[in-house]
């Protein structure tokens, strides 16, 4: 947004990527409890032909610099609708196999399901990069990448102030382009740029229709010399840039995806079943939170386990383009955040799909032990490796893997997590339906949670360290969780998956009929 010319902060871009996760976690909670009294059929129809209001809206929006950022806020909460549908179809879908295939199914559709942040990741840039809907979706718009001429200049900061205190030029070759002047007493009061044959100011090159539309860009290259000052009118940045200027299509990213909505409606309306799980009521799907069986305490472990696992992978998806860009953006020979925001998606939603039926076998609490154990090896090796604090490009490489990594680790656990949370609730299918859904809607949360806490680290100490410390943290308190309550040789709901057996397994036919009188509420 800010290459076409949206003066937002860094700290307010992070916002607008953090939103759709607020609102996706919020409808997650609303949806988990439609499902057990509404049936399939009704809320996924209707949820997924009411996002094409914030698509349609999104594309009009982005083609006008003169939308507010309080606009494209509103607009990120609507597009979080789609978030929300998770906790629809994952309840109904974990009825229709039996506890042994419960990895492998929900973990189809799952990972096939979270394609889709990888195909939006992967389609995007391609989509914006032409006319594609044709002049009636709106004329493009002036997309200016700029990268820092290597070797150009010095800048002197005063470390306290953080003011630029004086600009040295480096290569000969700029020596009567690029003008240095100070006052009388030394004192630094403007960088100048003086054009010539070799260095051209870069030029933006438009045709516009009669109501001043731009209906054509015409690629162009040159270098700018960029002077930041605060309010006081005071440097306290200056850049020297190669910068290209070419024709975007932004609204495109969201136009494209209106037909497949409506498309997608239809085959709901027609082919999904509209099956109603047992149910109370909306006041019985408060029941997971009651003291009956422990109810209570395994909603909470399944929560936080669960924000380890889907919570992460969500949340690093939206914030990965965005640190790519924070992190890595001021070097020369910067990375593209569209040519790697795809990946970490793409290797989660793959993982679930391959390992679901593998934990079905050895169980999810084993599952999420080693895979919680891998993320927190993960996490420190980015705060240790110094990736976090790049000091050049060369740096990207370690970064880049290290989150695939977690991508790689979240994923697999997260597939896990769906083989043993029915599991946990085996004494009634519908509870362990339900708690699919709420865990999903508080990990949804993550998009907001980690993008703003990590923007918020950035904005407070220029990198994100102190925020991965502390997910790290919170990852081995999860992983104490787990182990006590699942994992460990006789805890109190372990799964040791079909080859091992489940504490449900173990139990006699009294003492199953038991539980399930006190989950009725009749013993």
């Amino acid at each position: 947004m800010p290459a076409i010319g949206f003066k937002f902060t860094t700290m307010e871009l992070f916002w607008l990527a953090a939103i759709p996760g607020l609102a996706s976690g919020i409808l997650r909670l609303i949806h988990s409890n439609f499902i057990p009294v509404l049936g399939t059929r009704p809320v996924v129809s209707i949820a997924t032909i009411i996002k094409i209001i914030p698509m349609i809206w999104l594309g009009f929006a982005i083609q006008d610099l003169n939308t507010s950022w309080e606009t494209f806020m509103i607009i990120g909460f609507l597009c979080g609708m789609g978030g929300g549908d998770f906790s629809s179809f994952m309840p109904s879908t974990s009825i229709f196999f039996p506890k042994r295939l419960q990895g492998l199914a929900l973990g189809i559709q799952a990972g096939l399901g979270n394609f889709g942040v990888s195909i939006v990741q992967f389609v995007a840039p391609w989509i914006i990069g032409f006319v594609a809907i044709g002049s009636i979706a709106g004329g493009p718009q002036v997309f200016t990448k700029g990268e820092p001429v290597k070797g150009a200049i010095e800048v002197v900061k005063n470390k306290e102030t953080k003011l630029v205190t004086d600009v040295i030029v480096k290569k000969p070759e700029l020596q009567g382009v690029i003008e240095v002047v100070k006052d009388e007493s030394g004192k630094l009061k403007n960088v100048v740029f003086h054009e010539n044959d070799a260095f051209k100011a870069i030029k933006q090159e438009v045709t516009k229709d009669a109501n001043g539309v731009i209906t054509e860009v015409t690629p162009t290259k040159g270098v700018k010399l960029d002077v930041v000052r605060n309010p006081a009118g005071e440097i306290t940045d200056v850049t020297f840039k190669n910068v290209a200027k070419k024709a975007m299509w932004l609204q495109n990213a969201a136009f494209i995806w209106v037909p497949f909505l409506v498309v997608a409606f239809i085959l709901s309306v027609l082919f999904l079943r509209s099956i109603q799980l047992p149910s109370r009521g909306f006041k019985g799907q408060f029941e997971i939170l009651s003291s009956r069986n422990r109810a209570r305490t395994h909603t909470w472990n399944c929560t936080m386990t669960y924000i380890t696992s889907f919570g992460s992978f969500s949340g690093f998806a939206a914030a990965f383009p965005i640190m790519i860009k924070t992190l890595y953006g001021g070097f020369e020979g910067a990375p593209d955040p569209l040519a790697y925001a795809f990946l970490g998606p793409l290797i989660g939603g793959a993982v679930r799909v391959i390992t679901g039926g593998i934990f079905d076998k050895i169980g999810g609490s084993k599952g999420m032990y080693w895979t919680t154990l891998g993320q927190i090896g993960g996490v420190l090796f980015l705060v240790m490796s110094g990736a976090l604090t790049p000091s050049g490009v060369e740096q990207f490489p370690l970064f880049l893997y290290g989150m695939l990594w977690i991508f790689l680790m979240s994923g697999t656990n997260n597939a896990a997590t769906f083989r043993q949370y029915p599991i946990v609730f085996a004494y009634s299918p519908a509870k362990g339906a339900q708690m699919l859904g709420w865990t999903g809607a508080w990990a949804a949360f993550g998009p907001f949670v980690f993008t703003s806490l990590i923007g918020m680290s950035i904005e407070k100490t220029g990198n994100a360290e102190l925020f991965f410390m502390g997910v790290a943290i919170f990852y081995a308190y999860t992983w104490l969780i787990n182990y006590w309550y699942y994992t460990r040789k006789g805890a109190e709901r372990f799964d040791y998956g079909n080859s091992g057996g489940t504490w449900w397994d173990k139990l006699t036919d009294g003492e199953k009929e038991r539980m399930r009188a006190i989950d009725l509420g009749k013993a």
